[in-house]
């Protein structure tokens, strides 16, 4: 049960959120629409990794489903990257740059100046450029404060992984700025 009374209890997580405060909903969904779906040379698909990763780390089930379920719909991956992402991605191959900028993401996650610039230097020796640096330290911000407000107001989430499907759809294809 949410800490405060929203007009639709139903919506789980941030979705209920939006709907309690349409000010505050529509910054937030553009910020979410630029930093996943718009223009990066990260596709839309690690972008989302990232988003997953840093709310698995930050125990947020809701943003960590939902963002791992639009992963696999950019991807056209299987179901069990959901659970992968919770082992730091053993199952799953991703490059070594999206490793480098996962480690980053989750450096951030802990705090800003628990990145090194020996973190940065492995980053590029994988390959990434300063703006896939700077998009993927925007992210892991951003969904920090995401997280925090999702469980900061006790939303509830759905628990089973095939539950959030078809949100990830949704949020691959359709995006984070639309009608609601």
């Amino acid at each position: 049960m949410s800490y405060i009374t929203l007009p639709n209890p139903s919506l789980p997580g941030i979705s209920g959120l939006l709907d309690y405060n349409k000010t505050t909903a529509q910054p937030l969904l553009n910020l979410a629409e630029v930093l996943l779906r718009g223009e990066s040379t990260l596709s839309s698909g690690e972008r989302e990794l990232i988003a997953a990763h840093v709310s698995y780390l930050n125990n947020c089930h809701f943003c960590h489903s939902s963002h791992a379920a639009a992963a696999v719909a950019h991807l056209n991956c299987d179901i069990s990257i959901m659970d992968d992402i919770k082992k730091n991605f053993v199952e799953t191959p991703i490059s070594p740059k999206l490793r480098a900028l996962l480690d980053i993401a989750g450096k951030v996650q802990k705090g800003g100046k628990h990145v090194l610039p020996e973190d940065i230097a492995i980053a590029r020796e994988a390959g990434a450029s300063d703006r896939e640096l700077h998009d993927t330290v925007l992210i892991a911000a951003a969904f920090c404060m995401f997280n925090r407000y999702v469980d900061g107001l006790a939303t509830w989430a759905p628990q089973a992984n095939e539950d959030y499907m078809e949100m990830g759809q949704k949020m691959a294809f359709l995006g984070y700025s639309r009608a609601r």
